[in-house]
């Protein structure tokens, strides 16, 4: 059996869809399973071997040529089945115009024309994470077209695996960037690309890094998309000591590896706190308009600060009033619960 799975776009999107994958996988042991996701993602699944290979599209392209020009890609492959992980319409629609014979996808965005098995969306969506969403289309999938696995086993924490070779490769370019993987190494994502309102006020997290700098002689390392640059630009401006500013200078292949050396990430809710976590790095995000019970990383080695007022969650992606939710989230209290978090890697 050939299975295309259409994956997530965004990179936490990406992580959470992890152990959706790793459960087709143990359904279907002698399967070709095909990831179809955006390019900026194939490095998180460039080790391991929950997918067999991954396609790469690029969302920024759109209208009829690039959905033509999908369809012809995904003929040539010759699919038995397909499932849609977003809840676009434009999703669904080469997989069908492709002539993929099994189709699997959520009744959203009015595409159930689109699919041959249309499964509703569960009545528990915004009450539970976002990773048990994935998990339960996956499941849909095992239940109808049973495989010579068991499925339905995988635990619901999302996994990256590293390879050593990329790890020691990590280990020597930070040092190589004179920092001392001894003395405790933090990551900061100040940034956030799809939405201003997610980012803690950037003065913060120059007082945050200073004062960690100062009282436990914690490394700076800034991380981040192109999009970032300028709020990183004016955290280095800021700290005392100078970090190492990686923003917009390494791929996503890159992050998970230099994520899975250093000792805390502190961050917005980005794709970057999905990662740290998956790749065994304790994370602590910090949540504003956005819901943590559906959409924080979802692993032990994540804690989140928020600070709980009568607008949140909203969802914008800019505030219209004063952006009370992450200005009242405090320096102090995050610099407590870092050290906290840094002693219990000791």
């Amino acid at each position: 059996m050939k299975i295309l799975v259409r994956g997530t776009n965004w990179i936490g999107d990406s992580v959470m869809t992890i152990p959706a994958l790793r459960s087709l996988r143990a359904a279907f042991p002698e399967a070709e399973i095909v990831l179809l996701t955006r390019a900026v993602n194939e490095g998180l699944f460039q080790d391991g071997n929950i997918v067999d290979r991954v396609m790469s599209i690029e969302t920024s392209r759109s209208g009829i040529g690039h959905t033509v020009s999908l369809t012809r890609r995904l003929r040539k492959e010759r699919f038995d089945v397909g499932i849609v992980l977003p809840n676009s319409f434009s999703s669904a629609l080469p997989l069908k115009l492709a002539g993929i014979p099994r189709r699997f996808g959520y009744t959203t965005d009015r595409r159930r024309i689109l699919l041959t098995d249309a499964v509703p969306v569960p009545s528990w969506k915004a009450t539970r994470h976002e990773v048990f969403y994935y998990m339960y289309l996956a499941g849909a999938l095992e239940e109808r077209l049973p495989g010579k696995g068991p499925g339905g086993q995988a635990d619901p924490y999302p996994r990256i695996e590293i390879s050593n070779e990329r790890l020691d490769a990590a280990r020597e370019f930070l040092g190589q960037h004179s920092l001392d993987l001894t003395r405790p190494v933090v990551a900061i994502g100040a940034g956030s690309t799809n939405s201003n309102a997610k980012r803690w006020p950037v003065e913060r997290f120059v007082e945050t890094g200073d004062r960690l700098q100062k009282t436990i002689g914690a490394q700076i390392v800034l991380l981040g998309s192109d999009g970032d640059r300028e709020v990183s630009e004016q955290i280095v401006s800021g700290l005392s000591e100078r970090p190492l500013d990686l923003t917009g200078k390494t791929s996503i292949a890159e992050v998970a590896a230099t994520l899975s050396v250093v000792d805390l990430l502190i961050a917005n809710d980005m794709g970057l706190a999905h990662v740290a976590p998956a790749v065994g790095t304790r994370t602590l995000v910090l949540f504003g308009p956005t819901d943590p019970t559906t959409t924080r990383p979802l692993s032990k080695l994540a804690e989140v600060v928020r600070h709980e007022v009568e607008c949140s969650p909203c969802m914008l992606r800019e505030c219209p009033i004063d952006h009370r939710c992450m200005t009242r989230i405090g320096v102090d209290n995050v610099c407590n619960i870092a050290t906290r978090m840094l002693k219990l890697n000791d």
